[in-house]
This record gives structure tokens, sequence and C-alpha cells, in this order.
């Protein structure tokens, strides 16, 4: 059997081509696609479930209905004849919003403008099966629960936000796994602006087996999508995160934890553990961080008719709680501060092993620098590939890879994706087509050869080229 829906899930809401990541809690209004309910009845069940909106926004199981057989339809031969003037539908709005106000369900309301339609008889068979789709969209308040994967997030990610994400498409997404190299127990650098998604894609891949090291710019690791994947405690565990800001230090030697980003909340850690409620959490924090200086007003109020000296007392207490109170918190945050410094030593080390089985890119900052110090964490033979929304940086990044040396194989590529309605008799491309997906620079590292750049290494092969076929075949003769 299938998994089961359980409350504090992160669950993704299907409707048509349209999703919606939520998650499972009880008592919360939930709005998609204009209509609102509850999540509560749909606990339990199992995910793939389809459900109907009912009144008072409740979730109930969709029972299968037998359709309609088509054998009884009739129809016209083509809709040369069909003027949309609007007047072909007899039931007007408000008679529709009383159907509605009754109870009556969806089904029956697309059958009841059927039936008053003076044009439908008229319309050929493809256009009623058009027309009846059309107004079931509409009428029939019908909500798929899917269990999130990377395929699906990405697809919602890239119609919903895809700002976001870069425009990373979901085919580009796919290849980078597969010309990563992504598979259970690599020990894998990935460097993303995506909100956390192709990190999550990275983490489907290999199952909570092996490392990873998620390299990040500013304050901490964002990880919005990450949390939507709703994966289990220890996916968590051998995930490391190091600043950018690091990294040339680390190279140089002179790396030190004692100067970390500025981060006031450590997200990295609130993100982490909250499943898809970050917000939630992090408004929290901020309202018990503001309780003490909300408190001292309202007592100052009460104790106004009092005589002063209670004012006093009152105000020399609330000094004293605030001060065991702020005690309490430098010493929350020296822990959290010793506990950080920890996690980036380790995460230190591990990279100067410089034996990384892997390297993803996929950020908005100009992927030459990035990738060029980057590179120097991951082994020899190991493939590495980088995503860009624009081919003309990684021009320059191949050209420059080039120059270089220590990397063999360079690709860069852009796919093509088209969309196919498959139906019968009526097969064809969607009209609306995704304009570019991005470009990939991939490429598999070698051991590089300090003293040589790759053009003294062009002249040494000319040196080793044979002579030219004539000479050989001359010896033939001999």
């Amino acid at each position: 059997p299938g998994a089961r829906i359980r409350e504090g899930d992160c669950a993704v809401l299907k409707r048509g081509e349209v999703f919606k990541a939520v998650p499972v809690l009880r008592r919360r209004k939930i709005i998609f696609e204009k209509q609102w309910f509850y999540l509560d009845n749909a606990i339990g069940h199992i995910y793939g479930t389809t459900f109907e909106v009912t009144n008072g926004g409740n979730l109930q199981p969709k029972q299968d209905v037998e359709e309609t057989t088509t054998e009884t339809k009739e129809a016209g031969t083509d809709n040369r004849n069909i003027v949309d003037d609007g007047k072909s539908q007899k039931l007007t709005h408000d008679d529709i919003k009383a159907l509605k106000d009754k109870g009556i369900k969806g089904q029956e309301i697309v059958q009841q403008l059927i039936e008053n339609s003076t044009t439908f008889r008229d319309k050929t068979e493809f256009a009623q099966d058009k027309y009846i789709k059309k107004k079931k969209k509409k009428y029939e308040a019908v909500i798929t629960i899917v269990k999130p994967s990377t395929r699906i997030l990405s697809t919602m990610y890239y119609a919903r936000e895809p700002g976001k994400i870069n425009h990373l498409r979901y085919d580009t997404l796919a290849q980078m796994l597969t010309l990563g190299n992504i598979h259970a127990g690599n020990k894998v650098i990935v460097m993303e602006t995506c909100a956390g998604l192709l990190l999550g894609a990275v983490m489907e891949r290999m199952g909570g087996y092996g490392s990873i090291i998620q390299m990040y710019p500013g304050g901490g690791p964002v990880r919005a999508a990450t949390s939507c994947f709703g994966f289990p405690k220890p996916y968590f565990d051998n995930l490391h995160e190091f600043p950018l800001s690091k990294v040339q230090s680390l190279l140089s030697g002179t790396f030190s934890t004692e100067t970390l980003p500025s981060d006031p909340e450590d997200n990295a850690l609130v993100e982490e553990e909250s499943n898809g409620l970050t917000e939630e959490k992090q408004t929290s924090l901020q309202e018990t961080e503001e309780e003490p200086t909300t408190e001292a007003p309202m007592e100052i109020n009460q104790s106004e008719e009092q005589e002063t000296m209670d004012i006093n007392a009152e105000d020399v207490e609330f000094k004293e709680n605030k001060e065991k109170e702020n005690k309490e918190n430098v010493r929350e945050k020296q822990m959290k501060q010793w506990e950080r410094r920890k996690k980036l030593t380790e995460t230190a080390a591990l990279l100067r092993e410089k034996n990384a089985d892997g390297l993803i890119v996929a950020s908005k900052f100009h992927p030459t620098p990035l990738l060029l110090s980057l590179l120097e964490f991951v082994a020899p033979s190991r493939p590495f590939v980088v995503y860009c929304q624009y081919k003309e940086p990684l021009l320059e990044c191949y050209t420059k890879l080039r120059e270089r040396g220590g990397v063999i194989n360079l690709k860069l590529s852009e796919t093509w994706l088209r969309n196919y309605q498959v139906l019968p008799d009526r097969s064809h491309p969607k009209l609306t087509m995704s304009g570019g997906g991005g470009y990939l620079l991939s490429g598999i590292t070698v051991v590089l050869d300090k003293g040589k750049s790759d053009s003294s290494g062009l002249e040494a092969l000319k040196m080793e080229e044979p002579s030219p076929k004539r000479c050989k075949v001359q010896d033939l003769h001999c």
C-alpha cells in the first residue's frame, strides 16, 4: 500500500496541471485555485487520493462515477454555424449561484449547463468534449493530494515562480543529476541559489547515503524548497554547509572560524528542522524576543493608580528578570555560535581532503570564478556540471577552463523541450512552448600538470604526430 498522509507532512495539491506545496495541518484554511478548504479529512488517506470539496470546505474522497457513454451523444459535423454571442446558455449567473448554494454537486451543475445550452448538440464531438472539460474544471472542485518529489516540485516551481529557481527547467535539472553522476554514497559539492530545489533533488537521489557540502552566499543557506520534500531527519545528518566568503581563505590556508558571516537567527538550523513551516517558526521566534519589551509598559499602566514606590519595586524586579533573560540569551547565542563553529570546522576538514566526487553549480553568480575555485576541492576523474540561464557566461567559463587545463570532455549544451497533447485523433504539440531551459556546461576533472598550460600541451602533441601516410606506404613496399 502507498504512504498515508500524516499530520505535519508536506504534501502537494494538484488540480489539472497546477501544483501547490502545503504543510498538512489541522484547522488551517488553505486557498488553492480560488477554492478554500481544510485538510483535516485528508489525514489518514493514501497519497494520490482525489478529493471533492464539499460544504464548509471539507474534503471528501471522490467516488468513481461511470462516465456517460459517448454512443448516445448527438453531435454536429462541424462548428461553422455556431456563433458565440453569449446567448446560447439559458441558465443565468444567478441560477448557477442558486444551484451552488443548494449544495448541488459540480457534476450535476455541468449536466444542467449541457441541457440548457442551445448550441451543444450542433458542436462536433471534440468540441463537446472540450466544453465538458472546461465546465468541469470550473464547477467541479476536485483536488488530488500527491507526495512531493523532484519531478513534481521542479514542475511546480517552474510554473509558479521560475525566478526563484533561476528559470531552471525540469528537464535541465534531470540532466544535471545525470551529468553530475549523483548516486548514493557520493561526496558532492552543491552550489545553488535555487531556493534549495537543486539541493533537494540531489538529496532525493542520494537517499540519505553519502555526504553533501552546500556552498552558500551571504548569512546562511536558503532551503525553502528543500523543506517541501519532507525528508526524514537522518537525511540531514550528512548535509554540511560552507560560506562562499571563506573559500579563498581555505585555499590559501588562512582559514579561521573566528569571523563568521553575520547571521542574526541561525537560518540554517531553523530551516533544517522545520518542515516547510519556516515562516511560522521565525515569526514565533521574533514574538518571543519582543515579549519582554511589551511587558514593561503594561505593568506600568496597571500600577499607575498605585504609589510610586510600587512602580519602582516593579521596575527593579523587571530589570532583574530582564538581566536574567539577557544572560540566558547570551549563553544560548554562545552555544549556537560554538555549535556553528564546530560544524564549520568539520566542513572545512571535509573540503581540505580535496576528494569530492562531483560538483554541481546552479546560481545567479558568474560561473567562472566559482568554478575555478570550487574545482580545487574535486578529486581527479570526477564529473562537474554548471547551469546558467544565459550562454555568454558559460562560453567565457569554457574558454577559461580550456586555458587552465585540468579538465576534459568539456561540453556546452542547451536542450529543446516540446510538450505534446496526446488524445485520440487530436495529438499535436501544445501551443505554449518553453522558450529556453538555460545552458549546461559539463566536463570531467583530470590531474592538472602545473607546469604545462593547454598551448604547450598542443605543441607536445604536434611533436608526437606520426609522419605523413605517404612515408608509411613506402615503408610497406620495402
